[in-house]
C-alpha cells in the first residue's frame, strides 16, 4: 500500500496538519517523501497510525502514546492491542448504557412519569471518583480493579451490579426489622458482599472493616445503602466488623 498524506488523512479521519505534527514530534514518520514533496505512507505506517488513534480515543496523552507504540515486538503489539480492544468495548458498553438512560428519561418526560435520581444517572462514568480511589487504595489496587471489570462481559457486569443491589435491598429489609449485625441472616448477606467486593480486590480484616466504616461515614456511600431503608449503611458497617474478625489479618 502506498498512499499520500491527503489520502491517509481522508481515510483515518484526521487532518493533514495532524499527520505533519505527528511527523514533527517523531511519533509517525512517513515511509517516504515523493518527488512532489508529499509524504507517503505504507502498511507499517498505517498500522502504527491506527494504534496511535486508538490510544488517542482512549485519551492517552501523546507522550505516553509514543512509549507504547515504539516497540518492534509483534507479540507485545498484539497484547497491547488486545487491552485496547477490551477498553474500547467497555467504552462502547458504557455509551450504550447512557443511551438507554437518556431514552428512559425521554419516555418518562413524555409520559409525565416520575424518575429517581438513580435512574437519571444510571450508566454515567464512575471515573470521576478514580483519583480519590487511587489516593485511598493506591494505583495498583485501582488498576487491578479496572482490569477485572473490563474482563467481564456486559452480561457479567450487569449481573455483578444486580448482585450488589440485591444484597443492599436485603440488608435494608434486615435493618427495618432491627436485626443484629451478628445474626446468621445478616452475616450471610455480608459474606455475599465480601464475595462481591473480592471480584476486584480481596480485603483482609482491617481493610474490610475500614471499607465498612467508609460506607457509613461517607455521605455518598451511606446514601447508596440508606435508600433501601434508614440504618442500612450502619448495619452493614457493624456486620462487616463482625465478619472481618473471621478474615486473615
Amino acid at each position: 500500500m502506498d498512499l499520500d498524506i491527503a489520502a491517509v488523512a481522508r481515510l483515518a479521519g484526521v487532518t493533514s496538519r495532524t499527520l505533519r505534527h505527528y511527523d514533527a514530534i517523531g511519533l509517525l514518520a512517513p515511509a517516504a517523501t515523493g518527488h512532489d514533496g508529499r509524504r507517503r505512507y505504507g502498511d507499517a505506517e498505517l498500522l502504527r497510525l491506527q494504534h496511535i488513534l486508538v490510544l488517542r480515543e482512549l485519551d492517552v496523552p501523546l507522550d505516553t502514546v509514543a512509549s507504547i507504540v515504539d516497540t518492534d515486538d509483534p507479540t507485545l503489539v498484539a497484547a497491547l492491542m488486545r487491552d485496547h480492544h477490551a477498553a474500547l468495548l467497555a467504552r462502547r458498553d458504557r455509551y450504550a448504557a447512557l443511551a438507554e438512560t437518556v431514552e428512559r428519561t425521554l419516555t418518562r418526560l413524555e409520559k409525565g412519569l416520575p424518575m429517581t435520581a438513580d435512574d437519571m444517572f444510571d450508566g454515567f462514568d464512575g471515573a470521576r471518583y478514580e483519583p480519590e480511589a487511587r489516593e485511598r487504595w493506591g494505583d495498583d489496587a485501582v488498576d487491578r480493579s479496572n482490569a477485572a471489570w473490563r474482563r467481564l462481559s456486559p452480561e457479567e457486569q450487569r449481573a455483578h451490579l444486580a448482585e450488589h443491589e440485591a444484597v443492599a435491598e436485603a440488608l435494608g429489609r434486615q435493618a427495618g426489622t432491627g436485626a443484629e449485625p451478628g445474626s446468621p441472616e445478616v452475616q450471610a448477606l455480608v459474606a455475599r458482599h465480601h464475595a462481591w467486593v473480592s471480584l476486584f480486590w480481596t480485603p483482609g480484616r482491617e481493610a474490610y472493616a475500614g471499607l465498612g466504616r467508609m460506607y457509613a461515614e461517607d455521605p455518598r456511600f451511606r446514601a447508596t445503602y440508606d435508600k433501601h431503608g434508614d440504618g442500612t449503611a450502619a448495619l452493614l458497617r457493624d456486620a462487616i466488623a463482625v465478619f472481618a474478625e473471621t478474615l486473615p489479618a
